[in-house]
């Protein structure tokens, strides 16, 4: 029996972009796409493989949503060197993890705990420059105009991240509330105001209101010995292994570790709208301001486009949001070194696909694979920054 079992894990491990299915239920033979059209398995298979050759990305995992429910859940490629990239391989989810905090968020919000409009310096028990990270703001009185709805739909005023700027030190760049440009530095604004709230620590929280109650076992806002067992490394442009995240701090911004089949049930979720009420769900993915720019980063650009006008491209609270003939999608993005993942979903007819791809070349081959196994033509790829693996070619 142990060599049949090494048999078996020497195959995957050599198996290049053979799949590793674990799916905790039998894969659909057809998916349903946008269109009404169906996509039989074979032609998932065929199209991820093909891509992930192409794009020369090194693991992947897709979910594949139909009437609110995960029917497809796949893992190709490798995890590191050695070992297949399974469905229940650890990964980083980047920015993935704001749209999970914002879940949380909005369960605080619909309880009474927390007023999206109730400026946030309000919530704190001293000034907010009194505390050392915002110690920048100090003399500059607009951030007492700072909501938790401007920090959600990245309206603040403050860059994506402070290092990122000339000075390193943070600023409030415009006027609160006035456009929109994503910011990492809202939503860990908006962590601490949380924290202070709640008087509980951010992995607490999120354990106890998300991650417990939708069945998230392997996905934790820090790094656990659990993981060590089986995790993905992040690969670069390259090829070369980064090695995997182990992060020791919560971050509501970025540092969520979770796995393609965790994530998977927290998008169904979402689709679903379980743990949140209606009106609750309707006002997270509701516009609170319409987008003009022409990129998304770098975020303090001032340069506009009408190009997306026709889809009503906007940002509710942490979801993007665009319209298409089958009506309302909502969407995040998650980009680190070595990790690129994305989750579009359509309100109406309940479908929906999570990428998760543990390698930077990953965001090469979104464009093909939305087009082909959801018969996705929307998806605003030049605003976001997915430039196509065959770009140059």
């Amino acid at each position: 029996m142990k060599k049949r079992v090494l048999g078996i894990l020497l195959f995957l491990s050599t198996a290049g972009c053979k799949a590793a299915d674990i799916a905790p239920f039998p894969n659909a033979t057809t998916v349903k796409r946008l269109d009404g059209s169906a996509i039989s398995a074979a032609d998932i298979d065929g199209t991820m493989k093909h891509l992930m050759s192409a794009g020369k990305v090194t693991g992947a995992a897709i979910a594949i949503l139909n009437d609110g429910k995960v029917v497809y859940l796949k893992a190709y490629g490798m995890r590191d060197a050695r070992n297949a990239l399974t469905t229940d391989s650890v990964m980083s989810g980047a920015s993935l993890t704001k749209v999970a905090f914002a879940y949380m968020v909005m369960q605080l919000v619909q309880e009474g705990l927390l007023d999206l409009d109730k400026p946030i310096y309000k919530y704190l028990p001293k000034p907010l420059p009194d505390y050392s990270r915002y110690a920048d703001l100090a003399g500059d009185e607009r951030y007492k105009q700072i909501t938790s709805r401007m920090l959600l739909a990245h309206t603040s005023g403050f860059p994506n991240w402070r290092q990122f700027s000339d000075d390193r030190k943070l600023h409030i760049y415009f006027a609160p509330g006035s456009r929109y440009a994503y910011s990492g530095e809202g939503i860990a604004l908006l962590q601490l105001v949380v924290e202070e709230l709640t008087h509980k620590e951010l992995e607490e929280l999120m354990q106890e209101r998300v991650f417990g109650p939708l069945g998230m076992t392997r996905t934790r806002m820090t790094w656990s010995l659990k993981f060590e067992a089986n995790h993905a490394e992040g690969f670069d442009e390259n090829g070369h292994s980064l090695g995997p995240q182990r992060r020791l701090k919560a971050d509501a911004a970025g540092s969520m570790l979770t796995t393609p089949a965790d994530f998977s049930r927290f998008v169904e979720a979402v689709l679903q709208g379980r743990g949140l009420k209606p009106e609750t769900k309707d006002l997270m993915l509701s516009p609170q301001m319409a987008i003009a720019a022409k990129r998304q980063f770098p975020t303090l650009s001032t340069e506009t486009t009408d190009k997306n006008k026709e889809i009503r491209l906007s940002y509710g609270l942490a979801w993007g949001l665009y319209w298409t003939p089958y009506g309302k999608a909502f969407f995040k993005e998650g980009h680190d070194d070595g990790w690129r993942n994305y989750t579009v979903c359509f309100d109406e007819p309940k479908t929906g696909i999570l990428i998760m791809t543990n390698s930077s070349n990953g965001e090469g081959i979104y464009q093909e694979l939305l087009e082909t196994l959801e018969k996705n033509i929307f998806t605003p790829v030049e605003w976001e920054g997915f430039t196509p693996y065959n770009a140059n070619r």
